[in-house]
């Protein structure tokens, strides 16, 4: 087999280590995939050197350092730093989580950090999130009503009401569920996955909410909500600690419910 070599003007070097200072005595090892629609190559894995005494608790610190005053070229979102964005979302160490919220201590040999899987890769760690962000809007994530608010008033809640919604509106669509459900990784151009599936079941319980008959009907279908077979990745691997296999459970019971 020919031995593979990116082009001159690749802006990756194939099997290359970034070695850390000769200095540094508590190093990691970050095993990275790296991609770039531009150079027309097969994705590579580079592996960075990263001094921990110089660097921050978190896998996230890492990347920042890595990008900052390794190799610039490294592509990754990110933002809030507190679990609130969900901006970090990758697959680190074999599991889907935010880069933000991982200490680096977690891991015990080298981290080896992909994009979220089963989706089309824009650069790096950078996924593709259109088509999942097109499913949440199709849900229509708001609040409908039929009645006028009334005059220079909330619509209010009780306080057992409002406890619905906790294990929901947490959420931060970060999509590290929906990327560990085989079930979606076959059928994402139907199935709506389990963040949009618990997203949707967030306006169903709201008691503000008057459309949850037309929500349902959205629902009924034999992929959008039934592709769901309990495997409980999503509940596995969501970094909120949330637990999407419920919340399509009880989407599933309210169907049966208004049937009867």
């Amino acid at each position: 087999m020919a031995e593979f070599k990116l082009p001159a003007n690749s802006t990756y070097k194939m099997g290359k280590v970034w070695k850390a200072e000769s200095s540094a005595t508590n190093i990691k090892i970050f095993r990275i995939y790296r991609w770039n629609e531009d150079d027309g190559q097969n994705p590579v894995i580079m592996t960075y050197e990263v001094d921990l005494d110089k660097c921050g608790p978190m896998v996230l610190d890492a990347l920042i350092k890595i990008k900052n005053e390794i190799d610039p070229t490294l592509t990754f979102r990110r933002s809030c730093r507190e679990g609130v964005c969900g901006s970090c979302a990758m697959n680190i160490g074999g599991l889907n989580t935010l880069a933000c919220t991982k200490a680096i201590k977690d891991y015990k040999g080298d981290v080896a950090i992909y994009p979220l899987p089963h989706m089309d890769v824009v650069k790096d760690l950078i996924p593709d999130m259109s088509h999942f962000y097109a499913q949440y809007a199709s849900i229509k994530p708001w609040m409908q009503t039929q009645t006028p608010v009334p005059s220079g008033k909330e619509r209010l809640q009780s306080v057992g009401e409002r406890k619905k919604l906790d294990g929901l509106y947490e959420c931060i669509l970060c999509a590290c569920c929906s990327t560990s459900c085989p079930s979606y990784w076959w059928n994402s151009d139907k199935y709506l996955g389990p963040a949009v599936l618990l997203q949707a079941y967030r306006w169903l319980v709201d008691s503000r909410d008057e459309n949850t008959g037309e929500r349902l009907d959205d629902l009924e279908d034999p992929f959008r909500l039934y592709r769901c077979h309990t495997i409980m990745n999503c509940a596995n691997t969501c970094p909120k600690g949330l637990n999407p296999a419920k919340a399509i459970a009880e989407i599933k019971k309210m169907m049966i419910e208004r049937q009867g």
